[in-house]
């Protein structure tokens, strides 16, 4: 068992989701400016974290059917965050308060480690998609993005994965068909 399936499993054994929310297709779960320190289950469907600028979204995160998401830096600080996190369908998703999350991690040293193994992993993805977009070609990035991720292009609509690779829908397309 990989350690979010170990964590997931506890955390349901426990009873510890203290609810579910289904959110509408383009509804939001966080707007800019509003502070969230849930993490949240998905249950099913799909949600993107982005933020904006004067001109257009940025994606910087996909979550579909059994991930884990959250406005990290809002979770982390306590503070307003500038992330939106969106459903790109309609999704079902669950949510732990940071109290009782931090609780049941702080509970015992494997809830730690697993907690630390999730952590880790959520940087080592991180880093390597700064990477990716800061010294890689398009083609580049798209490629790997397509062998790390091939269930993104089936869950997500591509213009939200142009935006996520840097590009445009039009250079999407023109590679997808290389």
């Amino acid at each position: 068992m990989n350690p979010l399936e170990d964590l997931l499993e506890k955390i349901e054994s426990l009873g510890l989701w203290e609810k579910q929310l289904t959110l509408s297709r383009n509804e939001y779960l966080k707007v800019k400016g509003s502070t969230d320190t849930r993490i949240y289950l998905i249950v099913s469907g799909s949600l993107r974290v982005f933020v904006t600028d004067d001109k257009e979204e940025h994606t910087i995160r996909f979550g579909y059917q059994g991930n884990l998401i959250a406005a990290l830096d809002s979770y982390i600080t306590g503070q307003p965050s500038d992330l939106y996190i969106q459903a790109l369908k309609k999704t079902t998703i669950k949510a732990i308060s940071k109290k009782t999350f931090d609780s049941f991690v702080n509970g015992s040293e494997a809830n730690m480690r697993l907690w630390q193994e999730i952590l880790t992993a959520l940087i080592y993805q991180q880093m390597e998609r700064e990477r990716d977009i800061l010294t890689s070609s398009p083609m580049d990035r798209y490629n790997r993005v397509l062998t790390r991720s091939p269930q993104l292009f089936q869950e997500i609509p591509h213009k939200y994965i142009a935006s996520y690779l840097r590009m445009t829908p039009e250079t999407l397309s023109r590679i997808k068909k290389d």
